[in-house]
């Protein structure tokens, strides 16, 4: 095959590969472009929401209310509101919590656009040192990244001691300095597949998983050379326990301007700047209901005899550890009712929200520090609606 062939071969899969990308006029990877609202004409709607997100309630250190740090709102491409509150500002970066799970599960994504991975693969082909374990080998990339490894877990946090928080033990406990054996060292509870169980030790080993698959063909830095830096996320920083496994599930820093592209990454399907990163479907399956979830949700019957462990009842459905505007079960209302039904979201402990509404072409990002209680998302949606609306 000559030169001319190749290059003609090369040419046609690259267009292919552009035209199943969405067209933009920019993209914001060195900055993202604004258009502000206009303050007067949305003046009511703006102060509604500023007062919902941002009004202190009692003394700072008795941290009560809606505790907002930071808050970007993109509409069809660009910033059209951002403000900043106590002390924080577009340069500083935010502690991602459990949000981290979606940026593990995006990078995911990245490895099998790549054929370094797929789905169906066990876990042992990135972690061959668990050959010899059969519970670990039998659980597949697509259990672990829907919550469903089977394995024993108890997602409590500041009420719950060691003894009690599988959280608390594999971060600050006997489980810190190899947080990934730590949580494969969990015996088997369930079927893989069988179960959802909300699990930040599950989110942990997924972002390992990742490491393994693009530092084995890209460096140290693949993170950074495969995700961050193509979409512009110029200042994350992503925390390792002392084995050097990525903290997967609760510890990425970034400002909200960068969280807020990992947003328009997955608005855009998977694509940026005409370069797909992510695969053909990606998106879509990422955010359907997981078979997962569909098997089983928690306990919802409290059907759990006395005395034993309960497994919360979950009525936010989720996809590929991002969580879904969808009816949990049949005759259950969606869980955010006055928000679009394409609505999906990253979460985080205390407040931090990516939130991605396609049909809004609209992407929200909200740091905080919500000690009392997260800000709900549907409220989000319904204050800023009225704002980014014409």
């Amino acid at each position: 095959m000559n030169r001319i062939v190749i290059g003609t071969i090369v040419l046609l899969a690259s267009l292919a590969q552009a035209q199943q990308c969405r067209a933009r006029a920019s993209w914001p990877t060195e900055k993202w472009p604004e258009a502000l609202v206009n303050a007067t004409a949305k003046a009511a709607e703006i102060k509604a929401l500023e007062d919902y997100a941002f009004t202190i309630v009692g003394k700072p250190e008795e941290r009560k209310g809606y505790r907002t740090n930071g808050l970007v709102v993109v509409k069809n491409g660009a910033i059209v509101y951002e403000k900043y509150a106590r002390g924080w500002d577009e340069n500083k970066r935010h502690l991602s919590w459990s949000v981290a799970k979606s940026v593990s599960s995006t990078l995911v994504g990245v490895a099998v656009n790549q054929g370094l991975m797929t789905l169906d693969e066990s876990l042992c082909k990135q972690l061959p040192e668990y050959q010899s374990d059969p519970v670990v080998c039998g659980i597949t990339v697509k259990n672990i990244i829907t919550f469903g490894s089977g394995l024993q877990w108890q997602e409590e946090y500041e009420d719950a001691g060691y003894q009690v928080s599988s959280v608390l033990a594999m971060l600050l406990g006997s489980g810190h300095k190899d947080q990934i054996k730590h949580v494969l060292t969990h015996r088997k509870l369930h079927e893989p597949g069988t179960q959802f169980v909300y699990s930040t030790g599950d989110a942990h080993v997924v972002g390992t998983l990742a490491k393994r698959a693009l530092t084995a063909k890209h460096g140290a830095n693949a993170f950074w050379t495969q995700l961050f830096e193509p979409i512009g996320m110029k200042r994350v920083v992503f925390e390792e326990d002392p084995a050097g496994n990525p903290l997967g599930g609760s510890y990425v820093y970034a400002t909200p301007r960068d969280f807020a592209k990992l947003g328009y990454l997955m608005l855009n399907d998977g694509c940026w700047n005409d370069q797909r990163l992510l695969p053909v479907g990606w998106v879509q399956q990422a955010t359907a209901v997981s078979d997962t979830f569909r098997a089983n949700r928690g306990d919802c019957s409290n059907a759990t005899p006395a005395g034993e462990y309960k497994l919360p009842c979950e009525d936010t459905p989720n996809g590929y550890m991002w969580w879904l505007n969808r009816p949990p079960a049949a005759g259950v209302d969606k869980p955010w009712k006055d928000a679009p039904d394409d609505t999906y979201a990253a979460l985080g402990h205390w407040g931090q929200r990516i939130i991605v509404i396609p049909s809004e072409d609209l992407v929200i990002m909200r740091t905080g520090d919500d000690r009392e209680g997260s800000i709900p998302v549907n409220d989000l949606v319904k204050f800023v609606l009225p704002v980014v609306k014409p």
